[in-house]
């Protein structure tokens, strides 16, 4: 976060759009005697759409809800001096020379990813890329959806790329920003020069024209296009925040004491903050990925499938049930049956329960909660084993930030599966960590340790007791 905009208003306010699988959420905060101070001005849903059996995102749609919730923050009173989005990583989209879109903006759970698996590593197998990037294998790794975009011809009118966070600022400002830690999540960026890696370009055919020079967050973007002033009422500074949701998530962790965190929501990312990326056999194997955060650093952590399993669940019981609920049912209904989260099955399958109970056998509603549940702890207890083994250190403490750690059951099944002490918030990580790295690169928080300090009196930070 080395290129800071001089702060240039008093008691400034920052609006974290902060958009996520399910929904999104529009929250304004100022900094007040040392603490942060945020209200949710406005909130959207969010999913996938299904055309023909191809899974989009709308886009365009989504843009409309950014746009609608920047004038209600201002309707709200709370016209905000800077604006920053993250979004989830790996998705994109394309423009042509007139800058307009190429086609539909795929979702990360469409197959085309997986489709061309073999033939991308027959251009370059999967331990090279691994040694380059750091980063795991996933089959919607943005390296083969570009790839079937090239296979399919997509790509040959394409001029611009740019992630789904970074296309949304560009609509917001005019201007083009490829922002760090997401680029890093493409499985395209060396680990050693935290730039676009020009061999795997060349060798993919990717047109080296696409991919510009990497900004970290805290970079000045630009202020409003005139018809964004216009449709909102106002204009303001985008400032860069960490776009890809979990980078957000992870910097307003309290991890001052070199503590892995587990950022809990539709996937779990359980890791540790590194500052040099671990691309050795070992991390390879246990699929650790080696994904940027600010100042070049590495958050060296494994994606596990996470809370998407009960939304799913949630959905397809109609939403007769809230989050909570299904948590106190399954607390009455413990079981010993536990899943492979790994299995593919899981990634988007047409009917949740069916490939649960198929892996299991038929189960009550609570009943398929605690085994989602149980099945979670159980994978957290071995990918931290695991994260330790790459790390070479043990951990006594892990730290659970997002939404999913208001999840009290599944906190303490994680107690009891790791046997590690586990501390709960902050709920909003991923929105805060929006919203720190804009104060830091207007100049309003020093560094990252003055903004967790910041994090840690303002919020919450409790320590699951297991009873019993």
């Amino acid at each position: 976060m080395d290129n800071k905009t001089p702060l240039s208003v008093k008691n400034a306010r920052y609006l974290a759009v902060d958009i996520g699988a399910s929904s999104g959420r529009h929250i304004v905060a100022s900094l007040t005697d040392g603490k942060l101070t945020m209200r949710e001005v406005y909130r959207f849903r969010n999913g996938v759409t299904d055309k023909d059996g191809r899974l989009y995102w709308d886009a365009e749609r989504l843009f409309g809800e950014i746009v609608a919730g920047l004038k209600a923050a201002a309707e709200t009173g709370l016209t905000p001096d800077y604006v920053g989005i993250d979004t989830w990583a790996v998705d994109y989209a394309l423009l042509d020379e007139k800058d307009e879109p190429i086609g539909e903006v795929f979702a990360y759970r469409d197959k085309r990813g997986a489709a061309v698996k073999e033939q991308a590593h027959a251009v370059l197998d999967f331990p090279t890329l691994y040694r380059k990037t750091g980063i795991q294998y996933a089959p919607f790794n943005t390296l083969y959806q570009l790839y079937d975009d090239k296979l399919t011809g997509r790509l040959d009118k394409a001029q611009t790329f740019l992630m789904l966070p970074d296309y949304f600022h560009y609509r917001l400002t005019g201007v083009k920003r490829q922002e760090y830690t997401n680029a890093t999540s493409t499985g395209m960026v060396n680990a050693l020069t935290h730039r676009w890696d020009e061999e795997i370009l060349a060798k993919f055919g990717f047109p080296k024209a696409l991919f510009g020079d990497l900004s970290q967050p805290g970079s000045k973007v630009g202020t409003f296009l005139p018809e964004i002033r216009e449709a909102v009422g106002y204009d303001a500074t985008v400032i860069l925040p960490a776009t890809h949701d979990t980078a957000s998530a992870v910097l307003a962790a309290p991890v001052t004491d070199g503590a892995p965190y587990l950022s809990s929501g539709t996937w779990s990312l359980l890791g540790t903050e590194v500052a040099v990326a671990h691309t050795e056999e070992k991390a390879m194997r246990y699929n650790y990925s080696n994904e940027g955060s600010v100042d070049y650093a590495f958050r060296c952590q494994k994606n596990i499938i996470g809370l998407w399993m009960i939304q799913e669940v949630r959905k397809e019981l109609g939403e007769k049930y809230s989050f909570a609920e299904l948590a106190e049912m399954a607390r009455k209904e413990p079981n010993d049956k536990l899943l492979d989260l790994a299995d593919p099955r899981f990634l988007a399958p047409k009917s949740m329960i069916a490939e649960i109970e198929g892996a299991v056998g038929k189960q009550s509603v609570g009943a398929l909660a605690y085994t989602v549940f149980r099945s979670l702890a159980r994978t957290y207890k071995e990918a931290i084993g695991e994260l330790e083994g790459v790390i070479g250190k043990r951990y006594d403490t892990l730290h659970v930030i997002g939404g999913g750690c208001q999840n009290a059951l599944l906190n303490e099944l994680t107690a009891r599966e790791t046997g590690k002490r586990i501390t709960v918030g902050p709920v909003e990580a991923t929105a805060i960590g929006n919203l720190i790295a804009q104060m830091i690169g207007a100049g309003e928080i020093k560094d990252l340790d003055a903004a967790r300090e910041i994090v840690k009196s303002s919020f919450d930070i409790t320590e699951v007791i297991i009873n019993g």
